[in-house]
């Protein structure tokens, strides 16, 4: 089996942690060449701590990790502690990671391994697009070895989670992401109207605690801390796991339907910020440069969830 090589850019973020676990869970069929930190839920700093305490619960300590932009293109950063606690990882202790930190920023280092990679690669950013769009910025001859960028945010009828019309990601630095849907690169989109529907209940925390094995168990309190907010803010049974889409996606993508659109992003009006114009019924005729993902399997989706759970 030919494995998928990844570059996953992140900001641990308890969605994203998630995301990383299945994503070591299913390294027979990734290669994941580093993961990448970004500012977004929490300051970089934070970010990048908690991706290597991450690696090191799952017992991955053999990926490295590149610290990449500390703030949005323009706008001054914009956190959500409120969601995913002060250090951005509630649920499991926080603590110095005895894993290294990689000393070539994440850009560098994203257009580094693309230059040199002989198989075009995936890029999964779940964060804000600041690291994605200054690797096309800075080295637009590395497009052609870009696979896709399988990514999480936007929205379209759910509106936004941060704004009435903007999802956090694309709020945070909407002039980063303007840059990559304009890019030309294949994008594969996850926003707010797939993610809302794949909510963390009280059955699947039943399941994956039954589990029984370390990175369950982390995957167990991050869930079952990340629920009480989404759940007071939505009325809902659990919370949404946005990024983990991503990596679902990958390994299944069956679970998801699918539609080739336009999206392009307002970056510039206060009152739209980050908002996410997608052309689902293709009103206009600007050019298709999106698949967007519309609906999910649920309950698949959490059979495949607990399966790569239960592999630690």
């Amino acid at each position: 089996m030919t494995k998928t090589p990844l570059i996953i850019d992140c900001d641990p973020g308890q969605d994203d942690a998630i995301n990383l676990f299945m994503a070591c869970a299913a390294r027979d069929a990734f290669d994941i060449l580093g993961i990448t930190t970004v500012a977004g839920n929490v300051g970089l700093d934070k970010t990048t701590r908690n991706a290597r305490i991450l690696c090191e619960i799952a017992g991955h300590t053999n990926i490295p990790v590149h610290a990449g932009c500390d703030a949005p293109l323009h706008y001054p950063l914009a956190t959500a502690e409120e969601v995913h606690g002060q250090d951005g990882l509630d649920g499991v202790d926080i603590y110095e990671p005895a894993m290294p930190v990689q000393e070539q920023h994440a850009v560098d280092f994203i257009i580094e391994t693309l230059r040199q990679s002989p198989a075009p690669v995936t890029l999964v950013p779940t964060g804000p697009l600041t690291n994605i769009s200054e690797v096309l910025t800075r080295a637009p001859d590395v497009k052609t070895k870009i696979k896709e960028i399988v990514l999480m945010g936007g929205a379209m009828r759910e509106g936004g989670n941060i704004t009435p019309s903007a999802e956090f990601n694309i709020y945070v630095d909407p002039h980063a992401a303007k840059i990559v849907w304009e890019s030309g690169v294949p994008i594969v989109a996850f926003g707010l109207d797939v993610t809302h529907k794949v909510l963390t209940s009280q059955d699947v925390l039943t399941r994956v605690k039954a589990l029984g094995n370390p990175v369950a168990d982390a995957a167990y309190a991050i869930m079952r801390d990340y629920a009480r907010f989404d759940s007071a803010k939505y009325g809902t049974d659990g919370g949404p796991l946005h990024d983990p889409c991503t990596i679902a996606y990958l390994i299944k993508p069956e679970l998801f339907a699918m539609k080739t659109c336009n999206v392009q992003v307002e970056a510039d009006s206060p009152l739209t910020r980050g908002h996410t114009a997608v052309d689902f019924w293709h009103t206009t005729d600007a050019p298709k440069n999106t698949r967007w993902a519309y609906d999910v399997d649920r309950d698949g989706f959490f059979d495949l969830l607990i399966a790569l759970s239960g592999r630690f």
